[in-house]
């Protein structure tokens, strides 16, 4: 009998590719059917989606019309890339896009492996409560303003009368003045937005190192690994998947150096190197009125943005076979 069987099912035809696709197409809507309800908890997210995020997306237009606001964005004449090509004709805007792609990529290259080395850490402490203390002092940054920190680096750093800087006279050394300095600028802006941002971005990586089997360890124990070698060997490439992920989201960010944060810290005497492109469109925009051509080279810092979240996801599909979509 199961000869015959296996002689039945050899002999059925190979179904077509139309009759495969129809059918994996009706199984796609009978497991949604299934899963009905789960899916209408997601109703909301996409509702929202689509009313903040989807219907605005209309007035990207305004960056090829002459606004007005008695016309509104329907009503205002067509001019096409007439604020691209004054943007580009700015003498600064070159200027601009170099601070913007050095302070994002020097917060790259220094901040994102910072997560990843203090979820390491905290993994390898045994301590729970200790590691739990660490872990809430770690993340309590990110809920703080960029206002209320930049008022305490400025009373810490100030030189009249700051800690930092009588320390540094009580050592012998002469006072400096680290806000609104050209040297300290960007190591400034690059150790803030690590002490904000790295415990809330460590969460991540811990809940992907929870999920590793106890049983790898175990066999790199017997192997004759130390605690370096099993976080080696062991934790980063188990959490590959999910750096590789937020390295591909965290280039749409390149073209994004930091709006609070840069408007906050840049002064006058920084702006040469500090002056980028979230803080000129808002300034363009709000200040000077000019709604169209901020909206121009708001348009110009996304595509920019889209391109390179493009890029690296197929890189990293070719590369490491794990991708975004």
């Amino acid at each position: 009998m199961a000869q015959l069987s296996e002689i039945n099912i050899s002999a059925q035809p190979n179904k077509s590719p139309n009759k495969r696709a129809e059918i994996k197409k009706k199984s796609l809507w009978v497991r949604i059917w299934e899963h009905k309800i789960f899916y209408l908890f997601l109703l909301p997210g996409i509702i929202w989606f689509i009313i903040f995020a989807y219907i605005p997306m209309y007035g990207v237009t305004i960056a090829f019309k002459d606004f007005n606001f008695a016309e509104g964005i329907i009503g205002s004449d067509w001019v096409g890339f007439k604020y691209f090509k004054q943007f580009f004709d700015y003498y600064q805007s070159w200027d601009i896009i170099r601070n913007t792609l050095v302070i994002s990529l020097l917060k790259l290259v220094f901040g994102f492996p910072m997560p990843i080395i203090l979820a390491l850490l905290i993994n390898e402490v045994r301590a729970r409560v200790f590691k739990r203390a660490v872990q809430t002092i770690s993340y309590l940054p990110h809920f703080i303003s960029w206002v209320v920190v930049v008022t305490l680096m400025d009373r810490l750093l100030t030189p009249y009368g700051g800690p930092i800087n009588g320390l540094i006279h009580a050592l012998g050394f002469n006072e400096i003045a680290f806000m609104g300095n050209i040297k300290t600028f960007y190591p400034l802006v690059i150790l803030s937005d690590i002490w904000k941002s790295v415990g809330w971005n460590t969460i991540i990586y811990l809940a992907a190192i929870a999920g590793i089997d106890p049983q790898l360890y175990e066999a790199a124990k017997m192997d004759g690994a130390g605690r370096f070698r099993q976080m080696w060997h062991v934790t980063l490439p188990s959490i590959k998947g999910v750096m590789v992920i937020l390295f591909i989201l965290a280039t749409g960010s390149i073209m994004k150096a930091g709006f609070e944060q840069l408007l906050l810290l840049n002064t006058p005497a920084t702006n040469a190197i500090g002056n980028v492109l979230d803080v000129y469109q808002v300034h363009a925009g709000l200040e000077q009125g000019r709604f169209s051509y901020a909206a121009a080279v708001g348009l110009f810092q996304g595509l920019i943005a889209l391109i390179l979240v493009v890029t690296a996801n197929r890189i990293s599909k070719k590369v490491n076979e794990t991708s975004l979509w």
